[in-house]
């Protein structure tokens, strides 16, 4: 068996490092090659000499996939922390984001993800080709989404609480009535409101929307008869029902679009809408850049929202 010490430590490089952070979060080969843009054959090659380094097997079969080792879970922590720094160093003088090279995450639900990030990829696409966006659902945002790196930045209405965590304040939205006019015209009273039967959405773990517990400290009690975790879920329950979802106004032009919407007729409270990330990375001028691009792409949106 070899050992790390028949090794020069030079032979680990950053496609390395990459590629074991990369099999370690798609749990398999095919999805290392597919995020690396290179073959399976490679990803096979790359990981046996990085086993071969390690002196560790990394990876065992599970069913029809790899499960990481424990060694390889904690050297991929120590590979993202090198990746990081290693990119920081590379952008320490002058960053050009047409030569950046990485999978930049970011934590989004359903609502803030159509709305803003299809136009940062476009965006992306024109000024730094090299990165590739991954996105994953925020549900109820915490600080240790960022400070763990699951994420590097979250887009949320709710940002986390933490000393180490920074947000900047994108757009804000209102909130309207969602309901099929096939069946049901919109509800004209507060009465007519509170009579009907509704559909809201439930973060994990058991997270309600703002605007929930904000009408029911007012007293403002609905009937809700079913609750899913995005507003992805809500145009099924709405259509050919009578039904309403009181939801941010913006969905009218994405999931919720083909549906009818009015004003409510309780008053309700305005949605913000954040950009958060760690101050760790506040400073690094590649992350800088990013938030930038976001920035950019939420200025339309906040017009759309008005």
């Amino acid at each position: 068996m070899n050992r790390m010490s028949d090794f020069d430590w030079s032979d680990l490089d950053a496609r390395l490092l990459r590629l074991l952070v990369a099999i370690v979060e798609t749990g398999s080969v095919t999805g290392a090659a597919h995020r690396l843009g290179v073959t399976h054959s490679a990803v096979s090659h790359l990981a046996g000499k990085l086993k071969a380094i390690v002196g560790d097997p990394l990876f065992v079969k599970s069913g029809r996939g790899i499960v990481a080792t424990a060694r390889a879970e904690a050297l991929a922590i120590r590979a993202r922390d090198l990746l990081r720094d290693l990119e920081r160093f590379a952008h320490s003088e002058t960053f050009d984001p047409a030569r950046w090279r990485t999978t930049f995450v970011i934590a989004a639900n359903d609502l803030q993800r159509d709305a803003l990030l299809p136009a940062l990829l476009q965006r992306l696409r024109q000024r730094a080709p090299g990165v590739a966006l991954r996105i994953i659902p925020s549900d109820a945002p915490t600080p240790e989404m960022l400070r763990e790196e699951r994420c590097s930045l979250i887009v949320s209405p709710r940002p986390p609480e933490g000393a180490d965590i920074m947000q900047k304040r994108l757009f804000e939205d209102r909130y309207r009535v969602f309901y099929d006019s096939a069946r049901r015209a919109a509800p004209r009273s507060k009465g007519e409101y509170l009579a009907a039967d509704h559909v809201t959405v439930v973060y994990q773990p058991h997270r309600t929307l703002d605007l929930d517990e904000n009408l029911a400290a007012k007293g403002i009690k609905r009937q809700f008869v079913v609750m899913v975790p995005g507003f992805a879920g809500v145009p099924a329950f709405l259509r050919g029902s009578d039904r309403l979802a009181t939801a941010p106004s913006l969905l009218r032009f994405g999931l919720l679009r083909d549906l009818a919407s009015a004003a409510p007729p309780v008053p309700c409270p305005i949605l913000p809408m954040f950009l958060i990330w760690s101050r760790r990375d506040h400073d690094d001028a590649a992350h800088r850049w990013m938030r930038t691009e976001v920035e950019a792409v939420a200025k339309p949106v906040a017009a759309q929202a008005r």
